[in-house]
């Protein structure tokens, strides 16, 4: 583009609405420093020492003027409250359920992204156009934060907690992609791509599973991108089999565990009799420290796997755990 480009472009459904917000921010304060500036000038000027203005009938106060300074500030700060509240929310809030979900592990000092289907990516993230996309992210050492300006979302990768955040790519085309947060010495050099293809491509790049060059799906370098081996699930289950898991967790709650069939997004009740929902942060959690949160009904004897579990390895866990639901012959079953 020639000229000054005064935002990074659009390529996002919530980049319009992020630029209309900053804008009229932007306006609203240039509007009032140059109404305060221009009334500081004029009154020094005008009742400077010396002058011949007229001082007769000055009044200590005014209450529609009060009132006025007080209400127009009050007021457009509500709105603009209200307005940003309400877009933050949905750009933080519970993903479209029909959005792609990518996990995404920050390191010092790249990006490690994996697909549903197996695919894994360092720096570089490839995405359908026209569907929404659910990023589950976490930091396997300090903080750092995710961020793609053309899509206007940024969020902070935590260590040791799943953060979220979604978007719908609109523009077919290859975007930047940063680290936002100063998490070391190479900290300028964590940068990575996003490579935002049509449905027809994407789908072709999935079946390629990972190996169709950048270039020849879209603009790019041509970097190649990672090879599918197995998908997350499949990865899941061969560790969820080779960890013994189904020695103690069941298609029933009578074994030494609870089932972790039906589990994911399910309240339940625990020992202290509190009650809490069994997300991808509970499953995370009841794998690394079993004795946090136990189960109403069964003894806190499960080992712990802090420091033997990657992050990745725990994010194939999770995938595999939230995929477990019960059959209708299973649940027939299960029945008494």
């Amino acid at each position: 583009m020639s000229g000054i480009q005064l935002l990074p472009e659009r390529a996002s459904e919530f980049a319009q609405r992020v630029d209309v917000l900053f804008l009229f921010l932007a306006t609203v304060t240039v509007f009032f420093t140059l109404l305060i500036a221009v009334l500081v000038i004029f009154f020094a000027l005008r009742y400077r020492k010396g002058s011949n203005a007229s001082r007769a009938g000055a009044k200590d106060t005014d209450l529609r003027l009060e009132i006025g300074w007080s209400l127009i500030p009050l007021s457009l700060g509500l709105f603009t409250f209200v307005w940003a509240s309400r877009l933050y929310g949905e750009v933080y809030g519970p993903a479209p359920e029909n959005a792609l979900e990518i996990f995404v592990i920050g390191k010092q000092w790249m990006w490690h992204i994996q697909h549903p289907s197996g695919i894994r990516e360092n720096n570089q993230l490839h995405i359908p156009a026209g569907r929404p996309v659910k990023l589950t992210m976490i930091s396997q050492d300090v903080i750092h934060s995710f961020y793609i300006p053309a899509f206007r979302i940024k969020r902070d990768v935590l260590p040791g907690k799943y953060s979220t955040v979604w978007f719908t790519p609109t523009k077919p085309g290859k975007y930047h992609l940063f680290c936002a947060e100063y998490c070391g010495t190479q900290h300028s050099r964590m940068v990575g791509t996003v490579y935002v293809l049509e449905p027809a491509e994407y789908e072709r790049w999935l079946a390629s599973g990972g190996e169709m060059r950048v270039g020849e799906t879209a603009s790019g370098t041509g970097t190649v991108a990672g090879v599918a081996t197995a998908s997350l699930v499949q990865a899941g289950e061969k560790l969820y089999n080779q960890l013994r898991c189904n020695a103690c967790h069941g298609l029933k709650d009578d074994q030494r565990g609870p089932t972790h069939y039906g589990l994911f997004g399910k309240k339940v009740k625990l020992r202290d009799g509190t009650t809490v929902v069994a997300d991808e942060a509970y499953i995370r959690e009841s794998i690394l420290r079993p004795t946090a949160k136990v189960v109403d009904g069964y003894e806190p004897i499960m080992p712990s796997y802090e420091g033997l579990l990657s992050e990745e390895r725990l994010l194939q866990l999770v995938a595999y755990i939230k995929s477990l639901q019960k059959t209708e012959k299973q649940v027939a079953e299960v029945k008494p």
